[in-house]
């Protein structure tokens, strides 16, 4: 596998039995943009039974006009919006993907990554199977396919037998002509939900969907779980008992959007009290915070409310600049913080600052921000991180790239805050994670290196090809 840079999750979205459901499921893709844009598609199952999909790179909106979205029809489709992970980009990864078999089509979107995927699929092509794409995601079509040819058999039995074959990181949606079956990994790494839409159902990667198309939440898919939906309602078959909610911090941290609910706690109020907790473990004595827009604002009000100081707007977001670390280059990262973010001079000169991000991954955004807060006359700039340092690659689906490239991987707090410029550097205790999300349980494995599934490939061999 192939680590480029830090790039966050893909999104999955399905509706079943409501009218219209191409449209919805464009809505649907609107609302988890922020988990993909370099690429996005629609499989829609029309009246007919035949299955249509429209895809292509960029955003919803410039993939989506009203005339191409027209053209799919139905009450039952799946989305994907993407950023690329295991097997790059290129239009040939953009899901979801659609298989034609004479027993029948189905399409596959999958949020995550699969780390046994080069193994897996060198074992596939060896028995004959041709790929039309890079995408670890065109596994598990295959392994359904290898385990039911020649048999007369429920495909529900080949579902089971292949996600019991995969290991990693997943949310998948697979759909049929008649239905969708919604399936979470073992561990729970990655967040799926369903919700309640008139007669029909939908299922989303995070619930803030739910409100844009007027769904009702019913629950979170479980960890091991596949959910078929279809004109039975919902049915439920664990695939494997061997299960654990360990979710990716980040997905709390940093991914989801802040109204949406993540295993039963709300992500705005994760953040927090993150910023709540973080005050107590790293107080300092300035005058006002200002948070890192947009991800870091609801830490940056925790941590106002916990100390006492005042919470001030002294960054300014240009909307209409994406997220800076999808850049292809470093300096491209460089311009893209430039014309992302504002310091706002008559609120931070000659303050001292206390500046909330929600991580540090290669600090050349940190650095920059905190240049700019010193230009702008602020006095003192003391940055505290509403996370535990970022030290060890992803494997999971959050492209973490060379261990050189992260900041903290072989420096200590006091050289990285060096580097950046601060007057001091603070971290989140790992502790508080647990304690902010109301959990036991959860995958810390890129601040810590323990790592929930078997990687098939060392840590250290990867390292050295420079593959993370």
């Amino acid at each position: 596998m192939t680590y480029r840079s830090l790039n966050e999750e893909c999104g999955v979205f399905g509706i079943w039995g409501v009218p219209d459901a191409p449209n919805l499921a464009y809505y649907g893709l609107h609302a988890l943009q922020h988990r993909g844009q370099e690429g996005c598609g629609i499989v829609a199952s029309g009246p007919d039974g035949k299955m249509r999909r429209i895809k292509g790179e960029g955003l919803v909106t410039e993939v989506f006009s009203e005339a191409r979205l027209s053209e799919l029809h139905g009450n039952m489709a799946i989305g994907h919006v993407r950023y690329s992970t295991t097997g790059g980009g290129g239009l040939e990864n953009v899901q979801p993907f659609l298989f034609r078999h004479h027993t029948g089509d189905f399409a596959l979107a999958h949020n995550g990554n699969l780390v046994n995927y080069n193994i897996l699929r060198k074992e596939l092509e060896d028995r004959g199977s041709l790929f039309q794409s890079s995408s670890d995601s065109e596994i598990l079509a295959h392994l359904i396919k290898k385990d039911s040819a020649g048999a007369h058999k429920p495909r529900i039995f080949s579902i089971v037998n292949a996600l019991n074959a995969i290991e990693g990181a997943f949310a998948f949606l697979i759909m049929t002509s008649e239905r969708i079956y919604a399936c979470r990994d073992r561990h729970g790494l990655r967040p799926l939900s369903i919700g309640r839409l008139g007669d029909g159902y939908v299922v989303s990667s995070e619930t803030c969907a739910f409100d844009v198309v007027g769904a009702s939440f019913l629950r979170d898919v479980e960890p091991g779980e596949i959910v078929t939906i279809d004109h039975h309602g919902l049915r439920s078959r664990k695939y494997t008992e061997d299960c654990r909610h360990a979710m990716c911090a980040m997905e709390y941290v940093y991914f989801a959007r802040p109204d949406s609910d993540i295993d039963g706690r709300n992500v705005h109020a994760f953040r927090k009290e993150t910023g709540r907790l973080l005050y107590g473990e790293a107080p300092a004595d300035a005058d006002i915070v200002v948070g890192v827009p947009d991800s870091s604002l609801s830490a940056a009000m925790g941590y106002s409310e916990a100390s006492g100081l005042p919470y001030e707007m002294g960054l300014v977001k240009n909307k209409y600049i994406g997220r800076t670390f999808i850049q292809p280059s470093q300096a491209m990262r460089e311009k893209g913080v430039r014309m992302k973010l504002s310091a706002v001079r008559t609120i931070v000169e000659g303050q001292r600052v206390v500046l909330v991000d929600d991580s540090i991954v290669r600090g050349t955004t940190s650095r920059r921000i905190v240049g700019m807060l010193r230009e702008a006359g602020a006095r003192e700039v003391h940055l505290r991180i509403a996370s535990p340092p970022i030290m060890k690659p992803c494997f999971y689906g959050v492209d973490i790239s060379t261990y050189d490239e992260l900041l903290c991987a072989r420096k200590s707090i006091e050289e990285a805050c060096r580097i950046i410029g601060a007057d001091s550097l603070a971290f989140l205790s790992e502790e508080a994670l647990y304690t902010a999300g109301r959990r036991s349980d959860l995958c810390l494995a890129c601040f810590n290196g323990r790592y929930p599934t078997a990687l098939f490939q060392p840590v250290e061999d990867a390292n050295k090809d420079g593959k993370f």
